[in-house]
């Protein structure tokens, strides 16, 4: 009897300093996302920027999850102001990301951003963010209260709504839903060949995919990772990029 291969789905890593040495980490709940959500067999990429041989990385991987992060994108990479002093960065990861981001669509990989994911995927495709989003005006909080319980912080802020005929929409079978919020930026222009797939109801962009892309190509805002097989918006997601990862899979088998 064949064993059918699980695919493998590359975890983006942040560089973190730990004491007196640099670590290359992952949280726990992405690496879960990958395992019980999308069925598939996580590998972490190390945050090593031009040292990084993505080509054949490329060639290895059946999909790519961009994490979320404490730190933001540095806002030379979109012509944005200097942050706000104490704002956290991770040059090493930028510098593995953005490349990664256009490399892995133009060879077909399967791609899945999440939160600073999603921010890195609007900047690799020319867009720009709102680096305080309760600083602009006229949008509705989008940052979690850090005061409560983690399963507070992760639980239902506000709706979302979904293109309709649009890739998110297809695969949940949903016009709406309840998504968490623990963001304090956002996209401001939204980058060359990104299609808006959800939208708060302050009209921030949640989610978009990648018109061009030949396969899975999703970023959104929230975080569908967390407890993600006791909810099922949460979980198509995951399931519909685990299926892509498997399709590629099964061209490598």
């Amino acid at each position: 009897m064949s064993v059918v291969r699980k695919p493998v789905i590359g975890i983006v890593c942040c560089s973190e300093q730990l004491g007196l040495h640099p670590f290359n980490i992952v949280g726990e709940k992405y690496i879960l996302g990958v395992v019980d959500g999308a069925n598939g067999l996580p590998l972490l990429i190390p945050a090593l920027g031009e040292r990084l041989d993505s080509d054949q990385l490329l060639d290895l991987l059946d999909g790519i999850l961009f994490t979320g992060s404490p730190s933001n994108v540095e806002p030379h990479h979109y012509s944005g102001p200097g942050s706000a002093a104490g704002t956290k960065h991770d040059p090493k990861r930028d510098a593995t990301t953005l490349p990664l981001i256009r490399a892995a669509i133009d060879h077909g990989v399967p791609v899945l951003g999440i939160c600073r994911g999603f921010q890195e995927m609007n900047v690799a495709f020319g867009g720009t963010l709102h680096q305080r989003l309760y600083e602009v005006g006229g949008y509705i909080e989008h940052r979690e209260d850090k005061n409560q319980p983690v399963d507070i912080q992760y639980g239902p802020a506000h709706e979302v709504r979904l293109e309709p005929g649009g890739l998110l929409y297809e695969i949940s079978g949903c016009s709406s839903a309840q998504v968490n919020s623990l963001h304090t930026q956002g996209v401001a222009t939204l980058g060359a060949g990104l299609q808006p797939e959800a939208t708060a109801p302050d009209g921030l962009i949640e989610a978009f995919s990648v018109s061009q892309a030949t396969q899975f190509a999703l970023g959104v805002q929230w975080h569908p990772e967390w407890q993600v097989t006791r909810n099922p918006f949460y979980l198509s997601i995951f399931q519909a990029f685990g299926n892509a990862c498997r399709a590629r899979a099964s061209r490598h088998s």
